[in-house]
């Protein structure tokens, strides 16, 4: 599964702009994940429908995500609560293939991943499904990630209920990327001498 490489600019959505402006100014300090604990954007709690905080054991190749909360919005889109489980069991066979290299790349590349696809609602109507994934760390170790879910529909309303699995249509990319540029700003001198800061 190919990735673009972007910046910050390419996340549409004004909420999920300000999620990953936290996370960072953060990062920033001394380009290092941040830790969970530190994480706290202003009015989170407004964002809390459309977040889910997963656990990451990578101690194996693939890493094991445990959801750790329910997002109302994804527990609607997926039919049902997924509260303690694998990520990938919750899925299932179908979506895993399309959904789990997006939280992979997020853990290898240890940046924000964004990516959009369409997916069709019960009415035949198409849902652009925007997800931003945010890595945390302790001692070094992709550890926890957030992901915050939103859906749009330009002909407005939509259904939400068993929108990932209510039809036979799988969701279609429209974009992935990996957001590894312009992450920081310097001020001149600030990067001592000899040290090169790469992205790839």
């Amino acid at each position: 599964m190919d990735f673009d490489s972007a910046n910050p600019s390419v996340v549409k959505s004004i909420k999920q702009r300000d999620l990953l402006n936290t996370w960072l100014r953060l990062f920033a300090r001394d380009l290092l994940l941040p830790r969970i604990d530190e994480y706290q954007p202003a009015r989170i709690e407004e964002e809390f429908p459309d977040l889910v905080y997963y656990t990451v054991d990578a101690a194996s190749w693939p890493p094991r995500l445990t959801i750790q909360s329910d997002g109302t919005r994804m527990a609607s889109a997926y039919g049902h609560t997924g509260k303690g489980r694998f990520l990938d069991e919750y899925l299932g066979p179908r979506l895993v293939p399309i959904v789990m290299p997006v939280y992979h790349e997020c853990i290898a590349r240890r940046l924000p991943v964004y990516t959009i696809s369409n997916i069709d609602d019960s009415y035949g109507r198409i849902v652009a499904y925007e997800r931003l994934l945010l890595p945390f760390s302790v001692a070094g170790n992709v550890t926890h990630l957030i992901a915050s879910l939103k859906t749009i529909c330009e002909d407005g309303g939509f259904e939400i209920r068993n929108l990932m699995r209510g039809n036979d249509t799988l969701p279609t990319a429209r974009l992935r990327t990996v957001i590894d540029r312009d992450l920081f700003h310097r001020t001149p001198g600030r990067i001592p001498a000899g040290d090169v800061i790469e992205f790839s």
